[in-house]
């Protein structure tokens, strides 16, 4: 032990006197002002957003559990949104750009976080199915390995690609093609199953 500890820890504070009428009653706190109630909230939706962009969605279901108040949230979610600091175009764009996600997954998780559909579908119609093609075969290369050690390992290359969001359209053609690049005969082509 240093220093301030090692001191601090010899000091013991004085036990409150709780025995007898000498003890001093505690004045109540009075509760905040309207202003107070605002600041601290503004204050919380700041410290929310400074850790992950949040929809406003999530940024008001956090807010009512820090407030009954609906106008109160209401109005502390306008004045985030009219400073920037909220913007559920930017938290569109954020999770569009995520590498190693496909379209279905964009989707599925700009559903979950409360976006509307008209900014879902302007959003997934600006992703680029080279890019995404691009993204599956190299998930392919990096993770062949531990698919190879399983029974079937186009089966379980194409559940973990579909579970990342990409599609059976895009997934089977690059399965294909790596393991045509590998030497290997395609167990199977998927076709049975895209009819």
């Amino acid at each position: 032990m240093t220093g301030r500890y090692r001191r601090a820890q010899g000091r013991r504070a004085p036990a409150p006197e709780t025995e007898g009428d000498d003890a001093a009653p505690r004045t109540p706190r009075r509760p905040p002002t309207p202003e107070e109630q605002r600041d601290a909230l503004l204050a919380y939706a700041f410290r929310a957003l400074g850790q992950r962009a949040l929809s406003a969605q999530e940024l008001r279901a956090r807010l009512e559990k820090r407030s009954d108040d609906p106008e109160l949230v209401a109005l502390v979610l306008a004045r985030v949104q009219e400073l920037g600091y909220q913007d559920d175009t930017q938290v569109a764009r954020a999770e569009n750009t995520r590498r190693g996600v496909g379209a279905m997954r964009v989707r599925q998780t700009l559903k979950r976080r409360g976006l509307d559909d008209d900014l879902i579908q302007d959003t997934l119609q600006t992703r680029d199915p080279a890019r995404e093609a691009e993204e599956v075969a190299a998930l392919l290369e990096r993770r062949w390995s531990s698919f190879a050690r399983k029974r079937d390992p186009q089966a379980s290359a194409f559940a973990f690609l579909a579970r990342r969001g990409y599609p059976g359209s895009m997934i089977w053609p690059a399965i294909r093609a790596f393991v045509a690049n590998q030497g290997e005969e395609p167990e199977w082509n998927g076709e049975e199953d895209e009819g």
